[in-house]
C-alpha cells in the first residue's frame, strides 16, 4: 500500500517539477510583453526593460508624466470591465484616484510638457468618467465600441406610438403653468428612463445590440424631454 502512494507522489512531484517553469516561463513573458508595449519615455529613454508601473501614466525610470495612451478606451483607463452594468462607487474611487495622479495642479511646477499631457490626461479622465456615469452615454459608446453609431433624425425608424407619446409629453410640458406640473412631467420620465435602462441592460447582456440601439434611441428621446424641463425650471 505504501508502495503504491510513493509512486503516487514521485508521479505528482515530477508533474510539478515540469509546470513550475512553465509557469514562470508564462509569467515572464507576460511581463515581457508589457514591458514591449511600453513606448520609451520622452524625457530620459527610458521604457521596456524596467518595472511596469500601474497604468503607465509615468516613466518608470524617471517618473515623468507621459502622453495619453490612444489605445486605451474609457473602460481601460477607468478600470471597468466592458459591460453597460458599471459598480458607479467604484467609477467614482477610480475617477477620485486619476485625478490625484493627473490634475493640472499637481504639475505647476512641472515642466511645460508634463502640464500639457496633464492637461490632456485630466480631460481624458473627465469624459471617460462622465461617458460611463450615465447610462444613456454609457450605451451609446459601447455601441460605438461595436461600430455602431445611432444618428440624429431617426424618427422614421421609430414606433409611431412611442413617437405619439413623446409628442403628448411635449405638449403637456409646453402647457404646464406651475412647478408642480413639470414635477409631475419628470417623474413620469424618470420611471420610463429606468424601465430603458433595465431593458438595455438585458439587451447587452444577450449581445442583441440592435434591440440595445432601439431602447437607447428611445432613452434619447426622453433625455430630450428632461432637458426640456431643465430649461423651462429656468426664470427668464
Amino acid at each position: 500500500m505504501w508502495g503504491g502512494r510513493a509512486e503516487a507522489l514521485v508521479r505528482l512531484w515530477g508533474l510539478w517539477s515540469s509546470w513550475v517553469p512553465l509557469r514562470r516561463s508564462l509569467s515572464c513573458n507576460a511581463a515581457s510583453q508589457a514591458r514591449s508595449n511600453f513606448p520609451r519615455c520622452w524625457n530620459c529613454g527610458g521604457g521596456p526593460e524596467g518595472p511596469v508601473l500601474g497604468d503607465m501614466f509615468f516613466c518608470p525610470q524617471c517618473r515623468a508624466l507621459q502622453p495619453p495612451d490612444p489605445t486605451r478606451d474609457y473602460y481601460s483607463i477607468m478600470d471597468c470591465n466592458r459591460s453597460f452594468r458599471v459598480d458607479t462607487m467604484k467609477l467614482q474611487q477610480r475617477y477620485q484616484q486619476l485625478q490625484r495622479l493627473v490634475h493640472p495642479d499637481f504639475f505647476s511646477q512641472k515642466s511645460q510638457t508634463e502640464k500639457d499631457f496633464s492637461e490632456k490626461h485630466s480631460t481624458l479622465v473627465n469624459d471617460a468618467y462622465k461617458t460611463l456615469l450615465a447610462p444613456l452615454s454609457r450605451g451609446l459608446y459601447l455601441l460605438k465600441l461595436r461600430g455602431i453609431e445611432i444618428p440624429e433624425g431617426t424618427d422614421s425608424e421609430m414606433d409611431k406610438q412611442f413617437l405619439m407619446e413623446i409628442m403628448e409629453f411635449n405638449e403637456k410640458l409646453a402647457e404646464a403653468q406651475s412647478e408642480a406640473d413639470m414635477k409631475e412631467i419628470e417623474a413620469i420620465i424618470k420611471v420610463k428612463q429606468k424601465e430603458c435602462t433595465e431593458d438595455a441592460s438585458q439587451a447587452f447582456e444577450q449581445d442583441d445590440f440592435e434591440r440595445a440601439k432601439e431602447i437607447l434611441t428611445k432613452m434619447r428621446y426622453f433625455a430630450n424631454v428632461e432637458e426640456k424641463i431643465k430649461l423651462k425650471k429656468i426664470p427668464l
